[in-house]
């Protein structure tokens, strides 16, 4: 994945539709959110720039472990409120849920959900986490008293076993950039039809995937035009592979230039692992005249077994999260005019090789009054 730009968001407000759900921001004492219809994309008008650090040419099968050793991964998470207090806000405010249960955290990292969820009246955490991470979990678990309450084991959730038969609640935060890369979504629904009770909780329990259209000439310019001429060398060659490699970037609501379009809904408690690979139908619709260089991928996340539906979103009119947006740029720039669509389907696939990574494969036309195209593009997250 390519790294990312300088900020270029904006102060301005921006207009919000009337009927359009929302989540409040997640530092926010009551409820997050009331998003009755998953089907609708969520927004908020608040917006921060966190900080991305560039992946190096490994794959992510050889880092993914090691990287969630090194205490600077956790704490960007940590420090995203918008994560980290949506959590805090589910367990905090849903005590119910929990009170004298017994609960797995998949992918514990510092063990701060196991926690929250043992603060908030828990019987039983036991926190899975496979990197070395999880002897700071130990440690902190034991610093803050919760020895007795939570239980932290170190290992993959497909090789170990539980002290108990069953849990009552799974919660985990397992989304990655795209909602999918590094795939730890299956860790999750292993661990589901291992572990959770018949009528047990999963937290979160429904993700949507979204898509939308911006402009961005400028930076487009800065970071794949730019291999045509390097200090007067044609580089054109690496341009290709950098087309290929979405961005992973906080992108500028006043950018977009098309509506935001589902792509997908996965309900994690009933959903397979093969249910991570689909074809999705789009249609983008221009709300201006303007130029679209890029696709842009965002996905909300909820938490429908709360007293009242919380969540929280990671698109570009939401506050930023770690997560950011995922940016597929266009070999073609496309010049539409007001109420013209795109359309098209993206294919979204594990990669063969490394289970982790993602293939896309996005397929668009535009035939419009000033542009007509019609193109098939592949991209790879690794």
């Amino acid at each position: 994945m390519m790294g990312r730009r300088k900020s270029k968001t904006s102060n301005s407000d921006f207009a919000e539709a009337s009927s359009a759900t929302r989540f409040e921001d997640a530092d926010h004492d009551e409820s997050m959110c009331e998003h009755p219809d998953l089907d609708k994309p969520v927004h908020d008008d608040d917006s921060m720039e966190v900080s991305f650090v560039e992946a190096n040419d490994k794959t992510s099968a050889d880092y993914y472990f090691d990287s969630y050793s090194h205490f600077g991964i956790h704490e960007e998470m940590l420090k995203d409120l918008v994560r980290t207090k949506t959590y805090q806000n589910v367990i905090y405010q849903n005590k119910f849920l929990f009170k004298d249960k017994v609960v797995l955290d998949v992918g514990a990292g510092t063990g701060i959900l196991s926690l929250f969820c043992a603060k908030a009246g828990a019987k039983h955490v036991y926190a899975v986490e496979c990197s070395d991470m999880a002897e700071r979990a130990k440690e902190i678990v034991e610093t803050n008293g919760f020895s007795d309450v939570v239980t932290v084991l170190k290992g993959k959730i497909e090789e170990l076993e539980l002290p108990v038969a069953k849990v009552d609640i799974i919660i985990s935060e397992w989304m990655g950039y795209f909602l999918l890369f590094e795939n730890m979504l299956n860790t999750v629904l292993y661990a589901r039809d291992k572990w959770l009770v018949d009528d047990g909780i999963l937290l979160p329990d429904k993700c949507s995937l979204f898509l939308t259209a911006i402009e961005d000439a400028e930076y487009k310019e800065d970071k794949i035009e730019f291999w045509n001429n390097v200090y007067g060398f044609d580089m054109s060659c690496i341009k290709k592979q950098a087309m290929m490699e979405p961005l992973v970037d906080t992108v500028d609501q006043n950018q977009i230039v098309t509506n935001s379009q589902l792509l997908k809904t996965m309900d994690i408690s009933k959903m397979t692992p093969g249910d991570a690979s689909f074809t999705a139908p789009f249609k983008l619709i221009a709300e201006r005249d303007d130029f679209v260089h890029a696709l842009v991928a965002y996905f909300d996340v909820s938490f429908t077994k709360c007293h009242k539906l919380m969540g929280f979103s990671t698109g570009p009119r939401s506050r930023s999260t770690h997560w950011k947006q995922t940016v597929l740029y266009l070999e073609d720039v496309l010049t539409v005019c007001q109420g013209e669509s795109i359309v098209g389907t993206m294919t979204v696939a594990q990669n063969k090789k490394n289970p982790r990574d993602i293939d896309i494969m996005l397929k668009y036309s535009l035939n419009g009054q000033r542009c007509t195209v019609s193109r098939v593009q592949h991209y790879k997250m690794r």
